[in-house]
């Protein structure tokens, strides 16, 4: 069956994308503002993830407790995140209650209270989950490594600094809302059983305002490091590396996700079978592709001991830079098979193909059917796999660690 995508641009340039689901109940829908870490002033890092919460405590005519009632009332079940470019809010709820969702959303957006009071308690919040941090180092340890890879303001901690959350004050926080929630540069996306013509008139409603101009382009600096360690008196040692691949509009980037599936696509994948079972070396290894519009890398992730970190290290560059000498038909059948398995899956799922749609708008300027992309990576092939790994070596590492003890980057 041919996939159909809905896509409509109201008067302020704010784009609404649409995949319809018919065998579906539930309608998950979100909107991308642009106001992610990356966008936000010098010193406000974390002020993101306040804003995140904080319009949601009061907005229109209700405070904290009258909207978050009307949003249970609807059995809603909220999502937010935050990201380099865009600060995510949408939710998932039973399709017919779509509509009224939106009412308040739209009050979230354009009229939250941004009450003083509410602005300690969520701040503090966001504090408590940066502390939160040293008690998962594998997520710290990664949240870092994208912060050091990718060149400032573009790696900024997406979780936020604390000695920054703690000066930030109200009335800077209410003035990033001002500036930066523009509908002009918004990207509204939903996945459900619905009527397109129907929630364009009601969004045209709710959201027609007149179009703002767009904020200042991000200053890109240089990168920050080669190796970071952080110490940690604790009884493992936390690695995580990264190296640059190609973005997403690259045409090797299918040759891109199948090389990194061999790497790491399971448990008979390359970093599994050589790190941790014929070696020993670590308890946990796992690598992933990970994409911002300005760039992209190969991110790695392993847990082990001091005393076998170093080696640890050597032996993944080592897999690394092996992939390109040969890789078999069996593995690349696996890759691709993996692949699509995880295509499936999100296929099912209105959140997440909500979620895709309006990453894709973002990243590529349309949106990609599955069916697009099942073919994309059945096309790629040992030789095409081979080709692009050897025309885009994996050349240099940005490595962080945490725990006692540290190693040697060569």
């Amino acid at each position: 069956m041919t996939e159909k995508f809905d896509k409509h641009i109201l008067k302020n340039g704010m784009v609404l994308l649409g995949e319809p689901m018919d065998g579906v109940q539930s309608a998950a829908f979100g909107f991308m503002l642009p106001a992610g870490a990356a966008l936000l002033p010098e010193g406000c890092c974390g002020a993101a993830n306040v804003i995140a919460d904080w319009v949601f405590r009061g907005a229109g005519d209700r405070n904290n407790r009258q909207l978050n009632d009307a949003l249970d009332g609807l059995g809603l079940h909220r999502a937010s995140s935050v990201g380099s470019s865009h600060i995510i809010i949408g939710a998932v709820l039973e399709a017919s209650n779509l509509s009224q969702a939106l009412d308040l959303y739209a009050d979230v957006i354009l009229k939250p209270t941004l009450d003083e009071e509410q602005f300690g308690l969520t701040r503090q919040l966001a504090i408590d989950g940066v502390q939160a941090l040293d008690d998962d180092p594998r997520h710290k340890v990664m949240l870092k490594l994208r912060e050091f890879f990718y060149p400032p303001p573009l790696g900024r901690s997406t979780a936020g600094e604390i000695a920054q959350l703690k000066t930030l004050p109200a009335n800077k926080t209410r003035q990033i809302v001002k500036n930066n929630f523009n509908l002009s540069q918004t990207i509204f996306m939903v996945a459900s059983k619905y009527n397109f013509d129907e929630i364009c008139r009601r969004m045209e409603n709710l959201f027609g305002m007149p179009p703002r101009k767009s904020g200042e382009p991000v200053t890109v600096g240089p990168k920050v490091g080669k190796y970071t360690h952080i110490h940690n008196e604790g009884a493992q040692v936390h690695i995580g590396l990264m190296t640059e691949t190609v973005k997403p509009t690259d045409q090797d980037y299918y040759n891109a996700r199948v090389a990194v599936s061999v790497l790491s696509g399971g448990m008979s994948a390359r970093l599994f079978t050589e790190v941790r079972e014929k070696r020993g070396l670590c308890y946990a290894i796992g690598a992933h592709y990970h994409a911002l519009k300005e760039s992209a890398g190969i991110m790695c992730y392993a847990g082990t001991t001091p005393e076998k970190g170093q080696e640890t290290l050597d032996v993944i560059i080592q897999e690394f830079d092996r992939l390109s000498e040969a890789i078999t038909e069996e593995e690349i059948q696996r890759a691709k098979v993996g692949l699509k398995s995880a295509l499936i899956l999100q296929s099912e799922s209105s959140s997440s193909r909500a979620g895709a749609i309006g990453s894709d708008y973002y990243m590529l300027g349309r949106v990609r059917s599955l069916d697009e992309i099942k073919s994309q990576i059945e096309q790629t092939t040992v030789e095409s796999v081979l080709t692009f790994l050897r025309n885009n070596k994996f050349k240099e590492f940005t490595v962080v660690t945490i725990g006692p003890k540290e190693v040697t980057v060569k």
